[in-house]
Parts: structure tokens; C-alpha cells; sequence
């Protein structure tokens, strides 16, 4: 937008630039043509008057003299003809074609006194010329040639400095344009940039009040209107986290009943009854614990985008601030844990060597410890029986954590909407799960600078990696 709002201003600069100077030099044409006309028809008239005088004493010898006089001083010719004859000085003669058109226009009583206007460029000389005689007859004509060159030099000379001052004009009105331009602009790109924070985060900070009066209030505004939307998906969010807290404890007091209850049954029927109550508490017990682990995972999202230079949400930003450890430790200890689940669903998990040199990665070690148990946890209840592949990876920019199987995988439909809330695929309704795990992971990846990445695996399956920038230095513990 700044350089297209620059590119209006500068071509409107430089037109107004371009007017004025064409202006000023067309001014200053007609202002020298105008001088150099004045006095060479102020010359011709003169010698009009020697030669009526000449032609009515009948001696020429002084014409001829102030003819030469003349040509010597300026270095103009001069051609008049007298019924005696012709005189002429500074080599002008009636063979020239513009001199003998002239003589003829005056022999008609035609004056030709108009000099066109000057150029830099063009024929060296022009003539003026007019007759002379009695208000009957006409006695006779003079020629004066007109030397061009002193005046043309003088006109560049003027054309010159006018350029000059109109490239000094039009530098000082372009940098007026992108100073004006980025005093108009910098309060939209720092509202652009708040409606991505706020967009992303749920928060943004207080912005400057600067740039024009409209954009000073629309500043106010935003700002205004950021805090009640910050505040209130605070509340949401801390509402729902409160919740689930709360009703973990009226959970808990439940299932206590019931397994009391249970010690009262004596009937299959009730039994069966009672279990399937329990089941449904497991599924809300589920629930209220992903929806606990969902809202931390939110908050630390949010908190590290506010603690971010301007607001920013970068991956790299993040990152910076995470702790340097290898990524290999926790795959290991994950993948001991998850090994009894495989084996009882019939499934095998793989842990590929460790890469040399080890890799290190900018994040939580704790976090990435859950982000890694919930994929592994999915690869096992989604796809049973299934082998599944754990990996640490270099990949262009960044460093892989890939968790893969040979499952039914999902659909690229799927893979796009599996990050959202609730979110389980129609053929694993039935299978227990709430539906946040991969919005979990994706929650937690965002938070630590990283990102989740769902893909199909070859021939089939499902391939769940963690991109994350690589981080160099001394890896810290997270034991």
C-alpha cells in the first residue's frame, strides 16, 4: 500500500514539476525572443530611416558606411536596395532564399518584423525586413539578418539552472511524499499489525495515537475495542478452565456414589446398568481433562504472543526463548510409555536411531513430552494392529519430530479439519476419545514456535510431525 500511495505522490510531484518548469521555460523564451526583437527592429527602423534619407539626397556612400559599421559590431548582414541599386554588408545578399522573400514582401509594402520564438536548438539566423518610401510610393526595402546564437546560448544557460532547480524541487517534494506517505501509513500498518495479534492471541497492546486526526480516533477505537474483546475471551477462557476444574470435584463425589452403588446391585441387569454410567463418567472425566489441558495450552499460546517483540507471534520469537534440548530423550522415554498400549491393541512401535550429530530443538521439554504422548496415543486407538514409526528429523529450516503409521490414515478433507475442537472422524465414533488431542498438540506446538503437520504416508496411513526451528548450543535438562 506505501508504495502504490508513494507512486500516486511522486507522479503527482513530479507532473506539477514537469507544468511548472514548462512554464517558467517557455516564459523565459518568450522573454529573450521578445528582447532580441525589440532591438533588432529598433536597428532596422533606423537604417529605414538612413536609407529614405539616402534615397531622397541621393547619396549612399554614408548608408554604406553604417551598414558596415553595424555588420562589424554585431556580425548581422544587412541587404537594402535602393531604385539605384542594392547595398548590402556582413556578407548578406539577395541570393539567400529567405533574404530575397523578404525583399520581394517588402517591395509589396509587406513588413516582416516577427521573430519566431527562441529554441535551444535550430538555423542559426532569421531576417526582418520592412520597406521604406513616401505614404504613396515605396522607395525601397532593408533587410537585417538576425544572429540567433548569442541568445540561443543565453536560453540554454536559463533552461539549464531551471532544470537544475526542478530536479532539486522534485527530490524535495519526493522525500515530502514518502515522509507525508509513511506519517499517513505507519498508524494503518500498526492497526494491520494489532489485528493480527489481536487475531491470533485474543490480546494486543495499547497503540500509539499518531498520524492524522482520523487516525488518531481510529486508534482510540481499535484500542478501546481491543481491550473489551481481550477481556472478554479472557473470561471465556478462564471460564471454561474454572468449569472444568469445578466440575471435576462434583465428578469425582459421583463416581464415589456410584461405586458405592455398586456394591448394592445384585442383578446382571443392574450391574450392566451401572457400568455403562461409569463409562459415560469416563467419557465426561475425558472430556473435562482435555478441555483442562486445551485451555493451558491456549494460555501459553497467548502469554508467549504478548511477551513477543511487537506483539509479533513468530515462530523464531518463540523459539529464541525455549530451552535447547535434544529431541531424542523424550521419544525414548514416550515411547517406553506408550509400548504396553501398542501391545494390547496389537500394534508396534519403532524408534529409529538417533541422528548424528544429535539434534536440538527450541522447546519445553515437558511439552513436548505431551505433544508426543498424544500422537503416539492416537496412532495406537485409531489405527490397532498397525506399526508405527518414531523419528527425529533435519528437514529445510527446521527439525522434524515425526510420529507415523500404516493405519487407515485420513482423508486430506480430514487432515485439514482434524486440529479443530471436537473434531473425530465418522468412522471412530465409536472408539473413546474427546476430540481435542490434535488441537492440543497443535495448541502446544504454536505455543513452543513449532507446528503440527498432518500428512498422508505411503501406501497409507497417517504421518503427525512436529516442525520446529533448530536451536544450537548446550542442551539443558528436563529431568
Amino acid at each position: 500500500m506505501k508504495l502504490r500511495v508513494l507512486a500516486i505522490l511522486s507522479v503527482l510531484s513530479i507532473l506539477m514539476v514537469v507544468l511548472g518548469s514548462t512554464a517558467i521555460l517557455a516564459s523565459v523564451s518568450r522573454e529573450l525572443t521578445q528582447e532580441l526583437q525589440i532591438k533588432r527592429v529598433t536597428a532596422l527602423n533606423r537604417f529605414a530611416q538612413v536609407a529614405f534619407d539616402a534615397a531622397t539626397g541621393g547619396e549612399s556612400a554614408g548608408l554604406q558606411t553604417e551598414m558596415d559599421r553595424y555588420s562589424e559590431l554585431y556580425g548581422e548582414g544587412v541587404l537594402i536596395r535602393l531604385q539605384s541599386g542594392t547595398l548590402r554588408s556582413g556578407g548578406l545578399s539577395a541570393e539567400r532564399a529567405d533574404a530575397g522573400e523578404a525583399l520581394a514582401r517588402a517591395n509589396l509594402n509587406l513588413s516582416d518584423i516577427t521573430l519566431a520564438p527562441l529554441q535551444p536548438f535550430g538555423p542559426d539566423s532569421e531576417v526582418v525586413s520592412r520597406p521604406f518610401g513616401s505614404a504613396s510610393q515605396v522607395l525601397g526595402a532593408v533587410v537585417l539578418e538576425v544572429k540567433l546564437e548569442p541568445a540561443r546560448q543565453k536560453l540554454r544557460e536559463r533552461w539549464l539552472l531551471v532544470g537544475l532547480a526542478a530536479a532539486a524541487l522534485a527530490a524535495v517534494l519526493l522525500l515530502a511524499a514518502a515522509r507525508v506517505t509513511g506519517w499517513v501509513l505507519r498508524p494503518v500498518h500498526r492497526l494491520n499489525s494489532a489485528v493480527t495479534e489481536l487475531e491470533t492471541t485474543g490480546r494486543t497492546g495499547q497503540l500509539p495515537e499518531a498520524g492524522p486526526p482520523e487516525l488518531r480516533e481510529l486508534s482510540r477505537s481499535f484500542s478501546r475495542m481491543a481491550r473489551t474483546v481481550s477481556n472478554s475471551l479472557e473470561s471465556q477462557r478462564q471460564l471454561i478452565a474454572d468449569t472444568s476444574h469445578e466440575l471435576r470435584n462434583p465428578v469425582g463425589a459421583l463416581r464415589l456414589r456410584i461405586d458405592l452403588l455398586q456394591l448394592e446391585l445384585q442383578t446382571a441387569t443392574q450391574k450392566d446398568a451401572a457400568a455403562g454410567v461409569l463409562a459415560e463418567l469416563d467419557h465426561v472425566e475425558r472430556l473435562l481433562e482435555g478441555v483442562l489441558k486445551l485451555a493451558a495450552a491456549e494460555h501459553r499460546v497467548s502469554e508467549d504472543s504478548a511477551r513477543s517483540p511487537q506483539g509479533s507471534s513468530s515462530r523464531s520469537a518463540l523459539g529464541e526463548r525455549q530451552a535447547s534440548i535434544d529431541p531424542y530423550r523424550v521419544l525414548q522415554e514416550e515411547v517406553e510409555r506408550a509400548e504396553p498400549a501398542a501391545r494390547r491393541s496389537g500394534a508396534s512401535i519403532t524408534l529409529d536411531s538417533q541422528p548424528e550429530p544429535a539434534l536440538h530443538v527450541a522447546c519445553n521439554a515437558a511439552e513436548l513430552a505431551q505433544m508426543v504422548a498424544e500422537l503416539l496415543n492416537n496412532a495406537v486407538k485409531y489405527a490397532p494392529g498397525a506399526h508405527i514409526t518414531v523419528a527425529a528429523r533435519v528437514h529445510p529450516g527446521v527439525v522434524g519430530i515425526e510420529v507415523a503409521d500404516d493405519g487407515p490414515g485420513l482423508s486430506a478433507d480430514e487432515r485439514a479439519a482434524a486440529t479443530g475442537r471436537f473434531w473425530r472422524s465418522p468412522r471412530n465414533r465409536g472408539t473413546r476419545g474427546s476430540g481435542l488431542g490434535m488441537t492440543i498438540v497443535d495448541k502446544l506446538a504454536a505455543a513452543n514456535g513449532g507446528r503440527l503437520v498432518l500428512a498422508a504416508a505411503s501406501p497409507h496411513g497417517l504421518v503427525a510431525r512436529l516442525d520446529f526451528p533448530p536451536a544450537a548450543g548446550r542442551e539443558e535438562s528436563h529431568d
